[in-house]
């Protein structure tokens, strides 16, 4: 199964690690260090133009995704409860 994340951005459901909403990043030192690294690592994908509001962690990418936290969730949680 697949999930959108946003402008032609589409994973794997078996790839997802977690999915945040944007202000974790403001708010926890630990999320901050991890994106950093990411970054230092060039594994940090931005989607589309639109302002981020959520990050999603693959188990090779970071993404920023234009779309909600509790969107991209209600989409995961479809693919679990199918599988």
């Amino acid at each position: 199964m697949y999930i959108h994340l946003g402008g032609e951005r589409i994973i794997r459901s078996a790839e997802l690690v977690a999915i945040f909403d944007i202000s974790i990043e403001k708010s926890s030192k630990i999320s901050k260090q991890f994106v950093n690294h990411a970054c230092q690592q060039k594994n940090v994908e931005y989607i589309g133009e639109e302002e981020a509001k959520s990050i999603v962690v693959t188990k090779s990418t970071v993404y920023y995704s234009p779309i909600s936290s509790s969107t991209l969730k209600k989409r995961a949680k479809v693919f679990v409860a199918n599988a």
